[in-house]
């Protein structure tokens, strides 16, 4: 199974929202960014900003208007004041967690979570790549299985695209994460894996198929003519 990184994904992946407190304090220290103790994560915004509060390295506790345990009062060395609540969206890339951004609301910070997953209509599933990333032997595979009924469990089915000598493949289930696997098919991806190769799909397609299925593709096209993806592996003529 492939290990290097997934040139199929685009943008970032396991988009998710904090929310962080903006507090000054002594007028010689920098700022200070944390969370709210969770014991007051059912606070509002206008609750919490421009309110006394008191904090350590992990949490906020603000104090005006809120009981507050003696115990875990305690446990708050530094006092300051909240200056703005703020909303940071982070996600990963290509496995490496990466802060994108600052808002000042919720609503902000889901907008932009929304148009950086693509959910706005115009986000295509759909890739046409070159036949170079494939073996010849893998190519005349793909022909043949798109004139004939597509062997159960494989989860892709291959189709002759009219007027034309490319070939399209719709992946099933996707994608192809042990997690999501195991939850609609019963299977892992390493056996998956080993019953593409043991109902002789050709191994320069199978890991194609499965990077694309990992990045949650659902229709890929092999063309002669369509261009190379940058960072997927080529073979010669």
């Amino acid at each position: 199974m492939p290990s290097h990184p997934n040139p199929f994904l685009r943008g970032y992946q396991n988009l998710r929202i904090s929310r962080s407190l903006f507090i000054t304090y002594e007028s010689d220290c920098p700022p200070a960014w944390r969370p709210l103790h969770p014991s007051q994560a059912h606070l509002s915004d206008d609750q919490v900003a421009r309110f006394p509060c008191i904090f350590n390295d992990d949490f906020t506790l603000i104090t005006e208007g809120q009981e507050i345990p003696d115990d875990l009062g305690a446990r708050c060395q530094s006092e300051g004041l909240v200056r703005a609540v703020v909303y940071a969206v982070h996600g990963d890339d290509f496995g490496q967690p990466v802060h994108i951004g600052d808002t000042y609301s919720e609503e902000a910070a889901r907008e932009v979570v929304q148009r950086f997953r693509f959910e706005t209509g115009h986000y295509s599933r759909c890739w046409e790549i070159s036949t170079a990333h494939i073996t010849q032997d893998a190519n005349r595979y793909l022909e043949g299985l798109a004139d004939i009924t597509t062997p159960t469990g494989l989860l892709f089915v291959a189709f002759r695209i009219p007027c034309s000598h490319a070939i399209g493949v719709k992946l099933i289930a996707t994608p192809w994460t042990n997690t999501n696997l195991e939850y609609v098919e019963g299977i892992s991806t390493e056996q998956l894996w080993q019953e593409h190769l043991s109902k002789g799909v050709p191994e320069s397609l199978v890991e194609v198929l499965y990077l694309a299925a990992l990045a949650d593709v659902r229709l890929l096209v092999f063309d002669a003519d369509a261009p190379e993806l940058d960072g997927l592996k080529l073979y010669g003529e």
